[in-house]
């Protein structure tokens, strides 16, 4: 029986266990999508208990929580949060097989030197140790990221937003960590959700183009493009719960965006036109500046009606979609390869199912002399599992290049998430012993830490070429 979560925790052959401590473990981050506020990396905030770093807005541990029987109150209810702690410490135990409790203890040990197992018994201690030390000084936000050892961290940006923060961080000379802006234009695509005509008006306002026609539309998303790529940004990511590809015309669509100007009632179809030629368009503006292109497909968002209203939404309430994926996502990247306009780009399903289908359509758009230029992404959210992670990679290897593969991100609003690559970086360890113990792959080594150093960080390096990011860091 192996011992709990030691140093050889999920490594299950002596060549995984050489290829993790001698080539993955000590590699920095390129962490090039996440939900971190930039405010709080530019006032370096200090964290006054560890409820409030690792329970505020972590909507796995809250679904966690409620079906272990927790009441609301302690969970986003009003509830202590010394209370709310404890809760948490209450569901740990009951976690076995569910990553947040290797996750919970990796964070416990690699952030705060504990071992202890988490339970009602020990947390009391736990709730003392950890909190002494997030009020030392030493253990505030920009801790946790050079701690972790990143390089570049990508946030997730409304193309409306100021961006004042990346641009103090930009100018902040005691800091050499790269925070840059993702273009994440949801709002503006979303064109039957509420809020629609209000986002347009906040598009005019900082743009300073009076947007009273769908040209006017497109050229002020192309200053916001250009705004944020004036302050380093080379990523673009895109919510598309439900993949839809529709043939239109730009005389089409200035009728569709016009009749949504003026709060009426737009189909289904011409929402599908609206997107296509919008997404279209900003592709092109994405491969005019070599940036990186990201669709998160198919999520099924705010399930829960009652809690949404009362709660609002990312608290929980999300799940897999199963929507048709295939052939509008192949219209979509035919439309700009057409015109020699299909930047780099990741594509991750929320649905499993989805793994093959993906995996398949990205060999049907490679080229350009760019490995990988097209990449399957890595497991997302539901699927960023032990079984979740392995599903991707041996899908990806089966039927791509796994070597190309650019690894793992942190998506996630909590800046002890970071240890979630160390457990990926196990996992690539071990899968790729496995393969080589049952002989499926020569046993050389200098050839394979090569590929796992590729996976883990190497890969995307060369990938994002963040060094090109108009940044003075």
């Amino acid at each position: 029986m192996k011992n709990f979560m030691d140093d050889d925790f999920l490594l299950d052959n002596e060549l995984a266990k050489r290829l993790y401590n001698s080539y993955a473990k000590d590699l920095p981050i390129i962490d090039y999508h996440c939900h971190l506020i930039p405010q709080e990396i530019y006032e370096n905030k200090e964290f006054t208990n560890i409820t409030e770093i690792w329970l505020y807005g972590d909507h796995y541990k809250w679904r966690a929580m409620r079906a272990n029987g927790i009441d609301e109150t302690y969970i986003t209810g009003n509830a202590s949060d010394y209370d709310k702690f404890i809760a948490w410490a209450k569901t740990v135990p009951m976690l076995i097989g569910n990553p947040l409790y290797n996750w919970t203890h990796l964070e416990l040990q690699r952030f705060f030197g504990i071992d202890e197992v988490l339970d009602e018994a020990s947390a009391p201690e736990i709730w003392e140790k950890v909190n002494t030390m997030l009020t030392s000084g030493e253990f505030r936000a920009r801790d946790f990221i050079t701690k972790s050892k990143v390089n570049v961290v990508c946030t997730t940006d409304d193309p409306t937003d100021s961006l004042e923060y990346h641009r103090l961080l930009k100018e902040d000379t005691k800091f050499d960590v790269k925070v840059l802006p993702s273009f994440r234009p949801d709002k503006g695509l979303e064109i039957n959700r509420a809020g629609f005509h209000d986002w347009v008006k906040k598009l005019d306002a900082v743009s300073g183009i009076t947007i009273e026609s769908y040209d006017a539309y497109l050229k002020a998303l192309e200053s916001r493009v250009e705004f944020f790529d004036s302050l380093g940004g080379k990523v673009s990511d895109h919510a598309l719960d439900t993949m839809m590809y529709s043939n239109t015309s730009k005389e089409e669509v200035e009728e569709i965006f016009r009749n949504a100007l003026n709060k009426e009632n737009v189909s289904l179809e011409d929402e599908r036109k609206f997107k296509s030629y919008t997404l279209t368009f900003l592709g092109k503006e994405y491969a005019k500046r070599d940036w990186v292109t990201q669709f998160h497909i198919n999520a099924h968002r705010n399930n829960n009606t009652r809690m949404f209203n009362e709660l609002g939404p990312d608290t929980g309430y999300d799940s897999m979609n199963d929507e048709l994926i295939a052939k509008p996502l192949v219209n979509l990247l035919d439309s700009l390869e057409k015109e020699d306009a299909l930047s780099k780009t990741i594509i991750y399903s929320l649905n499993p199912t989805d793994f093959s289908t993906i995996a398949s359509i990205i060999g049907s758009f490679q080229g350009g002399g760019i490995p990988g230029k097209i990449q399957f992404g890595t497991a997302w959210w539901y699927n960023d599992t032990k079984p979740g992670m392995l599903d991707q990679m041996e899908t990806l290897a089966s039927i791509g290049v796994f070597s190309r593969f650019i690894g793992m991100l942190t998506d996630s609003r909590s800046l002890l998430s970071y240890t979630r690559h160390e457990y990926f970086r196990r996992l690539v360890c071990s899968l790729i012993g496995k393969w080589v113990e049952n002989g499926e792959y020569p046993n050389n080594e200098k050839v394979l830490g090569q590929i796992v150093q590729g996976i883990s960080y190497y890969n995307a390096e060369e990938y994002f070429d963040f060094k090109k990011a108009k940044v003075n860091n």
